[in-house]
């Protein structure tokens, strides 16, 4: 079977930066401690999680040429943290490791910055992972720790060709995708002339936290202690696959009926999951996990969540089985598997996992033979305005985060050449498998050489979660 390869050429540009600055709240907000949920202050979600968007210059707007993007973000922040104060404040850990922030003031951390690049030189489709990305968020140093340090680092950078990029870090505890786009919907709002967010922030953060006395009903499989398997970093290969609609009527073609109606995101992860377990060649009878994101916003009955909420609402419950079970029965086995995850997810598992955090001291998601997926092609990132449009791209600067044989990937919206609207997913795995996970796909999709691979040589791994 044949492959359409794109191949992403290597950028290299410099950055000039200016100092770094805090910009506090314009007008005086509270000084006060507000407690995270205990869904919000997980092991997990102590890190600093990155986003990128790309702007075009609008020709067709003369006001606009004549706008300084870092100037009309600057003072916009300035304004939209009155109304998102805590995110000008610092985060404290308390007794059983429980957070706090407290609203000082003292403001998010800013940078403004010059490339000598133009937007097109990105090349003529935008995706993850992104050249010289540490040069568009760099990181101040002191500024990456979780606990009394700045929640949200932004970079503002201007390009040649009269467009910027807007790149972002926020501390997780804080808020989860949702959140944020929440409050970088407001902060475009106002950077465009409104007063006020139209969706009012709301905190209320006691909504998720621990019941009293706290006692775990459910099974949460993501938080097992298992043996980490040791592998080679030096040996990992990056790359990114398209899935377009060809792609995914080829995966609707292996549903079997009593299945029913699946969504594109069940199809591709099942898919994912099985082809990625296959190429690593692991024991049959090792234990392999799957864990996805579940936005459980919708999962009380009746609501509890007001509109506005921009604290973390997402578990990521676990799918478990036998390395030898997923890759010896048919794909029915593993998306049927991944179906009933969403359907596990109600209020009473949400409140299991807050009262879990305190029982057990917050502990870490399994790692070890865990693929963990998260799906960003709603989120909205790409929506968020600040005077100049709609975002070319925006999303996750890199589509995957490696640890071992342990990784998620994001399932990132994007188009190929011929314009075809899908879903790009990156991978880390060691050369010898991913030659494997290639074989996989063909086998299973066999779709006349449709399939795109996009290679990404020069993505780096880090540190998951």
């Amino acid at each position: 079977m044949s492959h359409l390869m794109e191949t992403q050429k290597s950028l290299v540009f410099a950055v000039t930066r200016r100092l770094p600055e805090l910009i506090t709240p314009e007008k005086p907000t509270p000084h006060e401690y507000k407690f995270l949920s205990d869904i919000d202050d997980q092991e997990a979600f102590r890190f600093q999680i990155p986003n990128i968007q790309f702007y075009r210059k609008k020709n067709n707007h003369v006001d606009v040429q004549k706008m300084d993007p870092v100037k009309v973000i600057r003072e916009a922040l300035a304004k939209t943290l009155v109304f998102y104060y805590p995110l000008a404040g610092r985060l404290r850990e308390g007794a059983g490791r429980k957070l706090a922030v407290e609203c000082t003031g003292e403001g998010v951390m800013f940078v403004e910055a010059d490339a000598d690049v133009t937007l097109e030189q990105f090349g003529d489709t935008l995706r993850p992972p992104f050249p010289c990305f540490e040069e568009l968020l760099f990181d101040v140093p002191g500024s990456s720790g979780i606990l009394d340090r700045p929640l949200l680092h932004i970079q503002v950078t201007r390009l040649k060709c009269g467009g910027f990029i807007f790149a972002s870090r926020i501390n997780h505890t804080m808020c989860d995708a949702a959140g944020l786009v929440q409050f970088l919907t407001a902060l475009g709002e106002i950077a465009r002339g409104a007063s006020a967010p139209s969706i009012p922030p709301v905190w209320q953060r006691e909504l998720l936290s621990a019941r009293d006395p706290p006692r775990a009903t459910c099974t949460h499989n993501q938080f097992d202690e298992v043996d980490d398997l040791i592998i080679n970093l030096d040996d990992i290969v990056n790359r990114s696959f398209f899935f377009g609609p060809t792609e995914i009527r080829a995966l609707r073609q292996l549903v079997p009926p009593h299945l029913g109606k699946c969504s594109s995101f069940e199809l591709l992860t099942a898919f994912l999951w099985r082809c990625r377990t296959r190429s690593l060649q692991l024991d049959p009878k090792e234990e392999v996990r799957i864990c996805y994101l579940v936005n459980a916003r919708a999962k009380f009955n009746p609501p509890i969540l007001p509109v506005g909420y921009y604290g973390n609402a997402f578990v990521n419950p676990a799918a478990v089985t036998t390395v030898g079970k997923l890759c010896e029965n048919p794909f029915g086995y593993a998306l049927e598997l991944i179906k009933k995850i969403k359907e596990d997810v109600t209020e009473e598992y949400m409140r299991s996992v807050a009262d879990l955090m305190v029982l057990k001291g917050r502990p870490l998601f399994t790692l070890a033979r865990t693929y963990y997926v998260s799906d960003v092609t709603h989120a909205g990132f790409e929506d968020i305005d600040f005077g100049w449009g709609r975002a070319a791209y925006g999303g996750p600067p890199r589509g995957v985060i490696g640890y071992d044989i342990t990784e998620m990937s994001f399932y990132i919206p994007n188009q190929n050449k011929k314009g075809e609207k899908g879903i790009v997913v990156a991978l880390s795995l060691p050369a010898i498998a991913m030659e494997k996970f290639v074989a996989e796909l063909d086998n299973m999709l066999k779709n006349n050489g449709q399939f795109v691979m996009i290679e990404n040589a020069s993505l780096p791994i880090q540190s998951a979660l």
